[in-house]
């Protein structure tokens, strides 16, 4: 069995506003199960 975030999970949320804020860069999010990929959707629909 293998987790998987969606735009709802709290760490999604919390890497996204991280993000956005400046404090991290997409490629210092972690590549944990589809966690990247959720936060990439996220932001690059955003911005």
């Amino acid at each position: 069995m293998t987790m998987k975030f969606t735009k709802d999970s709290g760490l999604v949320k919390t890497w996204v506003s991280l993000v956005l804020c400046g404090v991290f860069t997409l490629d210092q999010v972690p590549n944990l199960f589809n966690l990247k990929t959720v936060v990439s959707e996220i932001i690059n629909s955003v911005v």
